[in-house]
């Protein structure tokens, strides 16, 4: 058995009085791209200088407005992505690159040393402050942690005076915040701020983030409001969030902590960070775009951010993950695809509002296409094979001739143990009920008018191999070439349902029918039949059904 006694269960917070739960989100938080940082420190392969620049310019073009590009002080190749940056000219007017630094002075003095002749920058400071942090790895006091912030914030002071030609903006974390006593971390963010003395013309950032995810998602939205609540000068603080994903939980928490009050988010794509990962960006501004919410970011062609997150990180987005995995809007459950064939019929009707079961949004808003909705297997009923072939085909099955079909599809896939492509469908459609011609084959007919609604017909055929001509009549040509076939064959059938539509459009457009026959004996047979003139496809339908019969 796994030892739970081990562990102890995460304190709540006593807040009768939060706000956060009723909160509704309605704008994109400001967003800051931590790829190039906690997402880069948490591959096996850091990415080199090049593959750095193929991201940030991916994450520019994305719409990215603020983007941290590294730990300068780290390591040569952290310092020299910064200097080229700046020294190139490749960080756009609009875009505030951001830098981290330890609250450690030969660390802040590096930090900007790197930053020199940048137009604009963020300097992100941090020291930990949670309880174990300072009782185990660092043995420090309250008082000792919170000099050291306070050293720190000074230090950025004196340093930034030194280039005045940037603009700076300060950012403060305390990390490993949700393993710190709440208000402490209140007491701690204070102390730098009155440091920093922010003005609502020049604001900082408070950053709190949850290093180690500890507690279900509503405890840090708890956190957050509280700290939204008793932080100094908050018409000048910009409350900034940064979700880790121990628990699973760091989209959740970081929407939570958007309705608690911040106005900030850093993550990265797909999740990329320590551990666990972090903040997936993508599905909190996805989320939001599903609601009805300007994103402010462009995941309009969604296979561009996994093949360049595949390509730079060496690591790969999981078929199920929200909005970007391969599988994510497929169906193969029969009862799915059903619901999601209707849907798309209905939404012909008002296709301004996106309204279809199963689908959150429209998967060509990120640039996949619809043939792979639905994908076929034993688990897939009519509906699925029905909207295959409809969206690829053109073809629309009556319902009992979708339910005959499925269950031939079905056998197909438990043969194969695979999926049905689309095309082979429509090729064993083709093959069980389209101008089946053998043994009987219908060569031309001629319509005899009687009066009235009364048709004779007069059709030859080849009975294998061997040439005939039969007659009937009926209640219009189908019924009479009904009448004609049973009278030759000497099997009593009649027609159950029948239905025909166009295949294409224009001049050479081409008619297809169905056709279900039942026997006497209470035996259902289905038949179709394709040609450029309606009424010959109708009797080929009916020679499709009656061969079956005669097989």
């Amino acid at each position: 058995m796994m030892n739970y006694t081990k562990y102890r269960p995460y304190p709540t917070m006593n807040m009768p009085d939060r706000k956060w739960p009723n909160t509704v989100i309605t704008k994109a938080p400001i967003w800051c791209s931590v790829d190039l940082r906690d997402g880069n420190q948490a591959l096996e392969i850091p990415m080199s200088l090049d593959e750095k620049i193929e991201f940030f310019k991916f994450l520019v073009k994305t719409g990215f407005k603020e983007i941290e590009i590294g730990f300068p002080a780290a390591s040569d190749t952290e310092f020299e992505f910064a200097r080229y940056l700046i020294e190139n000219n490749m960080i756009p007017d609009d875009v505030t690159v951001q830098v981290l630094t330890q609250s450690r002075p030969h660390i802040i003095k590096k930090t900007f040393a790197a930053l020199r002749g940048v137009k604009r920058a963020i300097v992100h400071l941090y020291n930990s402050t949670s309880t174990l942090q300072r009782d185990v790895v660092f043995h420090n006091s309250k008082e000792a942690t919170t000099a050291l912030a306070v050293s720190g914030a000074e230090l950025l002071m004196d340093e930034a005076a030194k280039q005045p030609e940037t603009e700076f903006i300060f950012q403060y974390s305390p990390e490993s915040f949700t393993g710190t006593e709440t208000d402490y971390a209140v007491e701690i963010c204070n102390a730098v701020i009155d440091v920093w003395k922010p003005t609502p013309e020049k604001k900082i950032i408070i950053n709190l983030p949850s290093t180690v995810e500890m507690a279900t998602a509503n405890v840090y939205a708890d956190q957050i409001e509280y700290c939204c609540r008793n932080i100094k000068c908050r018409d000048s603080v910009i409350m900034s969030l940064h979700a880790h994903n121990d628990r699973g939980l760091a989209v959740a928490e970081t929407e939570f902590g958007i309705m608690a009050g911040a106005d900030r988010v850093e993550g990265t794509l797909f999740g990329n960070g320590e551990r666990t990962g972090n903040t997936d960006i993508m599905t909190v501004a996805m989320n939001l775009f599903s609601q009805g919410i300007d994103p402010e970011l462009d995941f309009s062609n969604i296979d561009d951010a996994v093949e360049v997150y595949e390509k730079l990180t060496r690591m790969t987005v999981h078929p199920r993950h929200p909005y970007a995995g391969a599988l994510v809007y497929t169906a193969f459950s029969g009862s799915h695809q059903d619901a999601i064939r209707k849907g798309m019929e209905a939404m012909k009707s008002h296709p301004e509002r996106w309204e279809v079961p199963y689908l959150a949004i429209d998967p060509k808003d990120v640039g996949r296409t619809y043939d792979p909705i639905v994908r076929i297997n034993s688990q897939s009923g009519k509906g699925g094979v029905a909207f295959i072939l409809e969206q690829n085909f053109g073809l629309y099955l009556p319902k009992a001739f979708q339910q005959d079909f499925s269950l031939v599809i079905t056998k197909l896939s438990d043969v194969n143990h695979k999926d049905v492509e689309p095309q082979v469908i429509f090729d064993k459609f083709n093959d069980e009920y389209v101008n089946i011609t053998e043994p009987v084959k219908l060569i031309s007919y001629k319509e005899i008018l009687e009066g009235g609604d009364n048709v004779s017909i007069e059709a030859k055929i080849v009975d294998n191999g061997e040439e005939k001509t039969i007659t009937g009549s009926g209640n219009g040509i189908i019924d009479a070439f009904c009448h004609a076939m049973v009278k030759y064959t000497g099997i009593d059938f009649e027609i159950v349902n029948y239905s025909e539509h166009s295949m294409e459009y224009g001049t050479k457009s081409r008619a297809i029918s169905y056709i279900q026959l039942s026997t006497s004996k209470g035996k259902v047979y289905f038949g179709a039949g394709i040609s450029s003139n309606i009424t010959e496809s109708s009797l080929r339908a009916v020679v499709s059904a009656a061969n079956k019969i005669l097989a």
